[in-house]
């Protein structure tokens, strides 16, 4: 039976006998470091169990008589007389002296003599009634193989037991396990456990000593791969080795060293010929080795070291000469398997001292990575053998565009980025050369680095340095200057590259060259909604066998769906995403892979699919977090519902991307939609003047540009904040500007976002004129804008855009204009409210004002029947009046149930102003003795999403003073220390 420690112990226990029934022997077996001596000890101490005597027998220690346990002190036994035991012949004096059952704990059998073991034989071959033995060894070490007690076989009497139980090494779970119990959980990172099982073999002893070691070197470890190498071997593990080694005859010595070089599972015949014995001499050697357990066989025909982490300590202790020939012969049989692993060929290489021999094989290391998708191995090999300062000059111009390509495919780029930039620097490289390497360093600060500025001044260069040695790459280059998402660059820029692209590429007859040009013309004509763009998507979903030009199609696909997500067509986005991934995987681009995740998120968003995606974005900015930039996306996702959930905090951090780069350089579209999140912020916490020069600073970006669908997600919140600013000028100008940016173009979202712009500009307008008539156009403004969202479908910003058609309408019933809370002045008018409130708790009576008074005071509106030039404008009717309230309730269930706590809270707050109170309840406020009431709740809710008082009472249209009341109404009936222990109290933390 194969157990490991754990259940052998359940085994032998079970195995006890009774005080009458027959004895049991129990042969446990397992390599050194198993834990045998361990499990012998527990079976010792281990309560519970039947109650024979324990006695120890430590083999191999002096030849003498067994141990008395320490650990039995008040049952001393008559000492037994030193020559006694020794006798041949007695078997009975072995138990005369201890009658009644007896458990014997005999350890090491392994290192027992011949003497000893006659002795031992006797002693098992005479257990009495209720008597048990448990025997441990190490087979690898027994003199005969598979005989724990030597030969002849054991006269084993009738109605003994006999049984054998070999322990097994730990599974990687219970290494894990103890690597969180001897480091910090955090830091057992899946990595940094797959390399201590894989170096320890999962033996206990060794993986106890090396965690050691790794604490010890790595106080403030963080889990990786490297740091497990770099603990280097446990003295224990290296002596046993070493020891086992130089036991061989120095002949046989080599055969050791050859498998520690190899450091691996390997035949005998190419043990043999790294070791340099030749065939009979080597097969003895190997021979010997396994007997004497300085090798094993790890698999049928496959032989090395038990424990992996071994063949280094025998690895430092070859003679440096003798280490050199046996890595050059390894080198030679690495390079005759098949599949031969290069890299490994490589570093032999490069240990022997051969320079030539070694940079040919990291380049095929190189291209066989390239080949099969393995970019990240690549741009490791070339990053670490391009930084030497005396490579060879023609080694570079080979080495060097391998690692740029691999680099812009790939996902990793910030060291590249460094080693390229100084690379180009180089005269001695062949303008071709230098050109391509441009061209990818190019695509990585633009793409990977969101250096744009950098990015596109290195591109120009790269394409006019490969246009003049008339390079089929001059149009790849030419290509990446059509891509419109970075800053600072006009579309009409864009356009001009698109021209001479187009032209270069027919010029090339490359078929890849013309995919590249097609991909970043789709890009271009869907981000400005060209009509012709369902044609060109349609030419660049012809199939190639060409895998260039496959892998340039997926990048077009992917990039076209982000552009479709942006314009709102979104029930074309998953035929894009999906047929681009596909292409990507197959071709092996996990950079076009990974842009099309990031996408993905964007279209979850505005769906209103926002179960789970705070985790599957937090998830994503993890798993590219050697480059943060491609999680640009994820970031922003996440900051969106930040605001939605009331998390204010939070929400600044990842809209800022949290400090990984600067907010500016992220590509337009995405940056326009954190800028208007960033405004919408400041207007809810009444920052309106920061609200409005972030507003003009954003909307130049979008301006300079020229692809107005990228204005969508900005233009509401941008108009917002300069009306209330009081530059309604500028704000009317946004407005009419964008209008006109858009034309008659194919762009839902846009067309939407530009009547919520209106209503917007139109609810602010009536507010500052006290015009009745103007709320009832800004309400059919904000109906017609949800009616347009709803058709996209974005469930988020329909109700958002609902919301403020009831607010409107509501309004323009009562003349209360005030109870927006981030939107057309609410939020600054419900602190005026506040301060309102305040003035009147300390006025006489006769300066008291109305409700209705002070709500018009608060908003600056005049009695509901003024209008500025003409007649009164009417009423909405009861029926207008019903239908906004029932229309407000579902914002509010529609908010509750995507997960946005501070616009439900928000549009729940308005509701009650304007709904009456229930018939049939009794007059007063209702008790809730120790429950939270609902407005309780609703404010400590926006409590521990972070929220302020003052931005609760600006949400809910209360004082910062009632606000204080209900929080501390809330935690003294949680029994709350804190905001954080209600966070708790309430059922967890935000």
């Amino acid at each position: 039976m194969i157990t490991t420690c754990g259940s052998a112990l359940r085994s032998l226990v079970g195995a006890l006998p009774a005080r009458h029934a027959g004895p049991v022997l129990m042969y446990v077996e397992g390599a050194a470091g198993t834990g045998k001596s361990h499990l012998l000890q527990e079976l010792a101490d281990l309560p519970g169990t039947p109650e024979p005597v324990r006695r120890w027998w430590r083999c191999g220690t002096d030849g003498g008589p067994p141990d008395e346990p320490p650990e039995k002190p008040e049952k001393p036994e008559k000492p037994e007389k030193p020559e006694e035991p020794e006798k041949p012949g007695e078997p009975e004096k072995e138990t005369e002296h201890r009658p009644g059952p007896t458990l014997w704990l005999v350890d090491d059998v392994h290192r027992a003599g011949e003497d000893e073991l006659r002795r031992l034989r006797r002693m098992l071959e005479g257990l009495g009634p209720g008597s048990a033995a448990a025997v441990t060894y190490r087979p690898e070490e027994l003199a005969v193989p598979g005989l724990p007690l030597g030969g002849p076989p054991m006269a084993y009497p009738d109605g003994l037991t006999v049984l054998r139980n070999r322990l097994a090494p730990w599974d990687e779970e219970r290494v894990r396990r103890a690597a969180a119990e001897a480091l910090d959980e955090s830091c057992c990172t899946a990595e940094a456990v797959a390399r201590l099982y894989e170096r320890t073999a999962g033996v206990p002893r060794v993986v106890v000593d090396l965690l050691a070691m790794v604490r010890e070197q790595w106080p403030a470890f963080t889990g990786t791969a490297a740091e497990v190498d770099a603990a280097g071997v446990p003295p224990r593990l290296a002596e046993l080795v070493l020891s086992r080694t130089h036991a061989l005859a120095p002949e046989d010595r080599p055969v050791v060293w050859a498998a520690a070089v190899l450091d691996g599972p390997a035949g005998r015949d190419e043990l043999i010929a790294v070791s340099g014995l030749g065939a009979p001499a080597g097969g003895g050697a190997l021979l010997r080795a396994l007997e004497s357990a300085a090798l094993a066989e790890l698999d049928e025909g496959r032989y090395g070291f038990a424990v992996p982490l071994a063949a280094s300590a025998v690895r430092a202790a070859v003679p440096g000469p003798v280490r050199q020939d046996l890595h050059r012969r390894t080198a030679n049989a690495l390079s005759r398997r098949q599949p031969a692993d290069w890299a490994a060929v490589a570093d032999h290489h490069r240990a022997a001292g051969d320079g030539h021999r070694w940079l040919r094989a990291v380049e095929r290391a190189a291209e066989a990575a390239e080949a099969s998708g393995r970019h990240e191995q690549a741009i490791t090999l070339l990053e670490r053998t391009l930084a030497l300062p005396d490579l060879p000059p023609q080694a570079r111009a080979r080495l060097a565009p391998l690692l740029a390509r691999n680099a812009v495919t790939g996902l990793r780029s910030d060291q590249t980025v460094e080693v390229l930039a100084q690379i180009v620097q180089d005269a001695a490289l062949p303008q071709a050369v230098r050109g391509e390497l441009r061209l990818d360093l190019g695509l990585m600060l633009c793409n990977q680095m969101g250096r744009f500025a950098e990015g596109w001044r290195v591109l120009e260069i790269a394409a006019a340095e490969l246009h003049e040695v008339r390079s089929p790459l001059a149009v790849r280059a030419m290509a990446a200057l059509v891509s419109p998402n970075w800053p600072g660059v006009s579309l009409d820029v864009h356009r001009g590259w698109l021209i001479r692209a187009e032209a270069a590429a027919e010029e090339s007859g490359d078929d890849a060259m013309r995919t590249a040009v097609l991909a970043n013309h789709v890009g271009l004509a869907m981000s400005w909604a060209d009509p012709e763009v369902w044609d060109l998507l349609e030419r660049l979903r012809v199939r190639s066998a060409d895998p260039a030009c496959a892998r340039q199609a997926a990048r077009g696909l992917c990039n076209a769906a982000d552009s479709a997500v942006w314009l709102g067509f979104h029930g074309r986005v998953g035929d894009l995403l999906a047929e681009g991934r596909e292409l990507s995987v197959r071709t092996g681009a996990p950079y076009t892979e990974h842009s099309a995740m990031a996408t993905r998120l964007l279209q979850e968003w505005w769906t209103g699919r926002w179960l789970g995606l705070d985790k599957r974005c937090e998830d994503f900015v993890a798993a590219t977090a050697d480059m943060p930039f491609i999680a640009s996306d994820a970031y922003v996702v996440r900051g969106l519902l930040a605001v939605a959930q009331g998390d204010w905090g939070e929400a600044r951090s990842w809209l800022s991307q949290q400090g990984t780069f600067a907010t500016e350089k992220l590509p337009v579209p995405l940056g326009a939609a954190a800028a208007g999140a960033v405004i919408r912020l400041m207007l809810a916490r009444q920052d309106v003047d920061d609200a409005a020069e972030r507003a003009r600073a954003a909307w130049k970006v979008v301006a300079d540009k020229g692809v107005w669908p990228w204005a969508a997600e900005l233009a509401p919140w941008a108009v917002e904040a300069l009306a209330r600013a009081g530059d309604g000028a500028t704000a009317r100008t946004m407005v009419r500007n964008f209008s006109q940016g858009l034309g008659p173009r194919d762009a839902p979202a846009a067309r939407a976002a530009l009547v919520w712009s209106r209503a917007v500009l139109t609810e602010t307008e009536a507010l500052a004129q006290e015009r009745r008539d103007g709320l009832l156009e800004a309400a059919r403004l904000y109906e017609e804008a949800a009616a347009a969202y709803g058709e996209l479908p974005r469930p988020y910003s329909q109700a958002l855009t609902t919301e403020g058609a009831a607010r409107c309408v509501l309004a323009a019933d009562t003349g209360d204009t005030g109870d927006g809370a981030d939107t057309a002045g609410g939020a600054e008018a419900a602190a005026a409210a506040d301060a309102a409130d305040t003035a009147d708790a300390t006025a006489s009576p006769a300066g008291k004002t109305s409700k209705a008074g002070k709500a018009r005071k608060a908003t600056g509106s005049a009695s509901p029947d003024r209008k500025t030039g003409g007649e009164a404008a009417p009423a909405p009717d009861e029926a207008a009046t019903t239908a906004a309230l029932a229309e407000l309730e579902s914002c509010a269930r529609r908010f509750t149930d995507l997960g946005a706590v501070w616009d439900a809270a928000r549009a729940r707050a308005l509701l009650r102003t304007r709904q009456p109170a229930r018939k049939g309840r009794p007059p007063g406020r209702p008790s809730h003795a120790d429950q939270l009431s609902p407005r309780e709740e609703e404010v400590a809710q926006l409590a521990v999403a972070g929220l302020t008082n003052r931005e609760i009472a600006a949400t809910l249209h209360l004082s910062p003073r009632t606000v204080e009341q209900h929080i501390a109404g809330a935690m003294r009936k949680t029994g709350a220390l804190s905001r954080r222990d209600l966070a708790h109290r309430l059922g967890g933390a935000p």
